[in-house]
């Protein structure tokens, strides 16, 4: 009898250890193939996120070893002008650009959600701004568009009216910055357009056999109803503005000028980094627009319950 119970007990054992065996493999695959994303995040961005917050606490040069100075890279950042001067810049490049830009493309995916023809050809037409707009061969076209004689100027100069080199002036210059990243609304456009897909008709209908008209349906059904969506892209485009450098160090030639007017945080980072040599103060600097970013992506989090609206 006791054999019997044995040998059961090895019998019920042994599919038990073919599962764990299984379950071994099969996660070693997994992990195997998960290696590369792992390798690179950890050597790419884990590893550079850990070592530039070293950094922040460093008098460091790169052509010598990094000297611990603590927190004076900090606080030498309290009494840091023109990085308050690139901050004010950048705060205001981030609070005109982003609403006018999800305006503009809320309103032109309203307009192809009426069902026009071609669609897949403005769909595609309107979203290779978004795919340009950071390179630097648009940032240069767009410096010769705004220059003395450049384009906007020719076309002015049609209606007789005199124009001057837009990036040259510091009353100009940050908004042509301003219209570039407008410009390049088709990102958000693309996923309104499949938001209002998704708002169903059925309300439409009624409102209109109530008597609503246009403006009270897009307050009362649209904007409700596409506000998850709005919420979504106004977190994606804020931080996205925060990082916005290429544009700011072509049409200024990496000055910000002209008068400090398109200094944005990032072109001044670099400019400490690595023309100024000071990557210590430049890594603290990364370290202040994470906590910034941070900072007003809790804050619209927060604010978001108040106009943010979950059909559920």
């Amino acid at each position: 009898m006791t054999d019997e119970i044995v040998t059961a007990a090895v019998s019920a054992a042994r599919p038990r250890r073919a599962l764990a065996r299984r379950g071994l493999r099969e996660s070693l695959a997994a992990y195997g193939f998960l290696a590369p994303w792992i390798i690179g995040m950890v050597a790419f961005t884990i590893g550079p996120v850990i070592a530039s917050f070293a950094l922040s606490f460093t008098r460091y040069n790169l052509l010598q070893p990094p000297a611990w100075i603590g927190t004076q890279n900090y606080e030498q950042m309290m009494q840091d002008e023109r990085l308050h001067h690139s901050l004010g810049v950048t705060f205001t490049y981030v609070a005109l650009a982003v609403p006018l830009q999800l305006i503009v493309a809320l309103g032109l995916a309203m307009l192809l959600d009426q069902g026009l023809r071609g669609m897949s050809f403005y769909r595609s037409a309107f979203y290779l701004p978004s795919m340009l707009g950071a390179s630097v061969a648009i940032a240069v076209l767009w410096r010769q568009m705004f220059g003395a004689d450049g384009l906007v100027n020719q076309v002015l100069a049609m209606f007789g009216l005199e124009g001057a080199s837009w990036i040259a002036s510091p009353d100009t210059a940050l908004g042509t910055l301003i219209v570039l990243h407008v410009w390049t609304f088709g990102s958000p456009l693309v996923i309104f357009l499949a938001g209002l897909r998704n708002v169903p008709r059925m309300y439409y209908e009624a409102a209109q056999v109530d008597g609503a008209g246009p403006v009270r349906r897009f307050l009362s059904i649209t904007l409700p109803l596409l506000s998850p969506i709005i919420f979504f892209n106004l977190i994606l485009q804020v931080i996205g503005a925060f990082q916005t450098f290429t544009q700011a160090f072509i049409v200024s030639n990496g000055t910000g000028g002209p008068s400090d007017a398109t200094l944005f945080f990032t072109l001044y980072l670099y400019q400490k980094g690595f023309p100024g040599f000071q990557m210590g103060y430049a890594s603290a600097m990364a370290w202040l627009l994470l906590v910034i970013v941070a900072g007003v992506t809790a804050l619209n989090f927060w604010i978001s319950k108040w106009w943010v609206f979950y059909e559920d």
